[in-house]
């Protein structure tokens, strides 16, 4: 053996340590298999992460696996951040966004202001799986459901149109006046909620508050579900319904691959849910990851995008207060994590939380790690 070649050898070896975390873990034994996701109303991310869980152990492709976990949300008409049920456009149109990832192709898929498709991430894996295409939007995301056989439906439900229409009585001008609420010669109004029990009888009062609430704070939501089987292989989606109200034909973070989402099968996965604009401003999901490429664990490579989320407000807490923004990051050795810019939504509100699902089939929520404290 010659000197040269010993000594290559030897170097090789010594650098090892210095390797990033990324390529060090690469060379290391199988992972296990994980699910993650937000953890959206009424147990959707833990049960979106349950099923695609049971595919993965099934032996399903891990997009399969995400894209049935999402489904679930998607179909669930109480979510109104996703889907069927979802929250509409000024002009109450429901307008859907996805895009997914598949790791051992490296192809990603998106669709962006889709109308009349209960489950946008179907027709985004159909973008990846049978175009040359990344994208499809508005009418020609639609016509492309079409030709492969998914019917066109309403996408309101009566939570959701009720939502609508106490949005457009809530609307004012500078003179406090409104052409969708019946004010001429009207007596004194009585307490909110009383007034709305005479104009909706049909409703209960839980849910008047609700639909009044989302009327006069326009929520963010969003699924964003990551994979990974025991081979090693990810896959990573996220679908939303987008902004309440939104303008049409806005689309937000969800359906743009860098911005809502992103995976690198060497790597790991990322993506996002909550205020779309401010994530694309910092290319958050590819952030993530390049984060992780650089040897960052995935909670500290979230913890660095929120920080350029908060540097983009120069780190002002007053202007900071209203924006909700999530990060997910699931690295290819298992390890993973859910980040929020605030510690809870509202100063009373619950602790940020992220759904897991692990290899013994456990779906369960986790703590997020945070970078501001509400007081």
């Amino acid at each position: 053996m010659s000197k040269d070649i010993s000594f290559s050898r030897r170097a090789v070896m010594m650098g090892a340590a210095a390797l990033p975390l990324a390529q060090r873990i690469s060379a290391q034994a199988s992972p296990k298999a994980t699910v993650i996701s937000s953890a959206n109303d009424f147990n959707g991310g833990i049960n979106c992460c349950a099923k695609a869980m049971e595919v993965i152990q099934a032996g399903g492709d891990t997009l399969d696996a995400v894209v049935a976990g999402v489904n679930l949300v998607e179909l669930d008409p109480r979510d109104s951040s996703v889907g069927y049920g979802g929250l509409p456009n000024e002009e109450g149109v429901v307008e859907l966004d996805c895009s997914c990832m598949h790791g051992p192709t490296r192809r990603g898929g998106a669709v962006g202001a889709l109308r009349g498709i209960k489950t946008p991430s179907k027709i985004a894996q159909l973008v990846l799986a049978e175009t040359e295409h990344m994208m499809l939007v508005g009418e020609g995301a639609l016509k492309f459901a079409k030709i492969y056989g998914y019917q066109e439906e309403d996408l309101l439900t009566d939570r959701s149109r009720l939502a609508f229409r106490m949005w457009k009585r809530e609307m004012r001008d500078r003179s406090g006046h409104t052409n969708w609420e019946s004010i001429t010669d009207a007596p004194p109004k009585p307490k909110k909620i009383a007034e709305l029990k005479k104009v909706f009888p049909q409703y209960d009062e839980e849910t008047l508050g609700w639909a009044y609430d989302v009327a006069v704070n326009p929520p963010h939501g969003t699924i964003n579900c990551i994979s990974l089987n025991g081979k090693g292989e990810m896959s990573a989606i996220t679908t939303t319904s987008g902004m309440a109200w939104k303008i049409p034909g806005r689309c937000g973070d969800s359906p743009i691959i860098g911005g809502g989402l992103w995976l690198d099968q060497d790597i790991g996965g990322a993506g996002s849910t909550g205020r779309g604009e401010e994530n694309l401003r910092v290319a958050g999901a590819h952030t993530v990851v390049e984060n992780m490429r650089h040897g960052m664990a995935p909670k500290d490579a979230i913890l660095d995008a929120l920080k350029r989320v908060s540097r983009n407000f120069d780190h002002d807490l007053e202007r900071l207060a209203p924006i909700d923004i999530h990060f997910y990051a699931l690295h290819k050795s298992g390890e993973y994590a859910g980040g929020s810019l605030w510690d809870r939504r509202t100063p009373k509100g619950a602790p940020a939380q992220f759904a897991v699902c692990t290899s013994d089939g456990r779906s369960r929520h986790e703590n997020s790690v945070f970078l501001l404290q509400r007081k």
